[in-house]
């Protein structure tokens, strides 16, 4: 029996449903969704397994501009994607007419790459608009195939499931066929936190948050956590706290409740909150966080 493998690389503007695409394809929720731009960070690997096949799937910062080092750590994870991929997904919504990085629109334009131009959110739109846009897209991107989706009513999924199968090279499994990701455990539970404050906190206040894992212990019944919220300024700690530790106290709960999901398992969920000056420009700080190698 043949094995094919590849990797599938999702890119596109913030906001446009890549990580809820990706968790679409996987029936796991390994990437964050808020409503909030930039909420990926990382370059997430999710492995979709068969019998005969295993498709490494990507998902990827949102394309910016980058404005500080940490910005230009996640393009760079952008930029290598685009190369290492057996299978490129550009992801638009209805009505979006191109990348936010003209450089990288270009590439996309010239690519050799298998290219297959996913239009979300069909969901929210009417027939004439949406044959337009795969009209427009058409004239952009003659090279793509164009798949009209709705990620997150799970609409055209499984049709593009089957195509991706269909055009992923003949190859060995790259990954041990019974793991999801690529990830460890601490980092699933550093993003499940850093979703909550994305959805908590206004402002500034996420984008200039971490979150790092100090101990993580797995015993029968119940999984011991202990994670450090990192901030930028002193002013930022107290607000993450809240009036009497409320804040941080709702943060706690809601993060616990979805980490009991995530591992099946119950949680204790011990929060601290530190500050840590600058570390978004700091490179040493970006290569402990793992946004720089």
């Amino acid at each position: 029996m043949t094995h094919k493998a590849g990797f599938v690389n999702i890119i596109g503007n913030p906001n446009v449903g890549k990580s809820t695409l990706m968790n679409a394809l996987m029936g796991e929720r390994l990437s964050i969704i808020t409503s909030k731009a930039q909420t990926t960070r990382h370059r997430i690997l999710g492995l979709l397994n068969g019998e005969d096949f295993q498709i490494v799937i990507s998902d990827t910062p949102g394309i910016i501009k980058p404005a500080y080092a940490l910005q230009e750590s996640m393009m760079d994870f952008v930029k290598t994607a685009m190369e290492d991929a057996d299978i490129l997904l550009y992801m638009v919504e209805i009505g979006e007419k191109a990348l936010k990085d003209e450089k990288l629109y270009a590439k996309l334009q010239k690519t050799k790459t298998p290219l297959l131009l996913l239009l979300n959110k069909i969901d929210t739109s009417d027939q004439e608009t949406l044959e337009s846009a795969v009209q427009y897209w058409q004239e952009q991107l003659p090279t793509a195939e164009i798949h009209p989706i709705s990620a997150l009513e799970n609409f055209g999924i499984e049709g593009l499931m089957s195509r991706l199968i269909e055009l992923i090279p003949e190859a060995p499994a790259y990954f041990p066929k019974d793991q999801l990701t690529d990830k460890p455990e601490r980092f699933f539970v550093n993003e499940c936190i850093r979703e909550k404050i994305l959805l908590h906190y206004k402002k500034e206040i996420p984008y200039s948050v971490e979150v790092e894992t100090e101990e993580f212990k797995e015993e029968e019944k119940i999984i011991r956590i202990r994670s450090l919220i990192l901030v930028e300024r002193s002013t930022q700690k107290g607000i993450i706290i809240g009036h009497q530790g409320k804040a941080l106290k709702r943060v706690g709960v809601e993060a616990r409740a979805d980490l009991e999901k995530f591992f099946g398992k119950q949680i204790h969920l011990e929060l601290y909150v530190k500050v840590n000056k600058n570390w978004r420009s700091d490179s040493q700080q970006l290569k402990r966080f793992g946004y720089q190698s």
